[in-house]
């Protein structure tokens, strides 16, 4: 393991643990496809999307968070990645999801973004989520609003441009 201070979340399907390093090829083939990490900041040469993958090693390290690998429990596929990422520069925390291609449309980046938004709530004590959603990503916007969260402003993301601010629920709402 990579990031020993990850904890190992589970939910019914999958397994959220801290990135390894045979997780860079899914993650940096993810990130170089323009298409599919449009919204999430993309990249055109592999040096880069390798610099993104170390970075979020160093943001667990400096944040004791960030994004963990989603991993079908039945077949130990890396599937995508969902975590809290905040760097120097975001607004405040922020839950944010990802699934490789072929893991679309079977609900694994809702199921993991409620357990790592849960984990935010009682692990971390946060109290507030954001995701932050450049315009134009229906399928984010859309599942922010199925997890309750509703849009706030629109703002200029230093590394992103535009990007709208959904406010998710805090944790009296979904904790209970």
């Amino acid at each position: 393991m990579i990031v020993p201070n990850a904890p190992r979340l589970e939910t019914e399907r999958l397994i959220l643990r801290g990135p390894e390093a045979t997780d860079a090829e899914p993650m940096i083939a993810f990130l170089l496809d323009r298409e599919r990490a449009d919204g999430f900041g993309g990249y055109e040469h592999r040096g880069d999307a390798w610099r993104w993958f170390a970075l979020n090693i160093g943001h667990w390290q400096l944040r004791g968070y960030g994004y963990f690998t989603i991993e079908m429990k039945e077949t130990g596929t890396p599937a995508g990645i969902s975590g809290i990422w905040n760097p120097e520069g975001w607004p405040e925390p922020e839950i944010g999801w990802v699934v490789f291609e072929g893991f679309e449309g079977r609900g694994i980046a809702r199921e993991a973004a409620e357990r790592v938004r849960r984990y935010a709530y009682e692990d971390l004590g946060l109290t507030t989520l954001t995701s932050n959603i450049v315009p134009g990503n229906a399928r984010s916007v859309a599942l922010a609003e199925r997890m309750g969260a509703t849009y706030e402003r629109t703002y200029v993301n230093y590394n992103m441009g535009e990007d709208m601010l959904y406010r998710h629920p805090g944790p009296e709402e979904v904790l209970g």
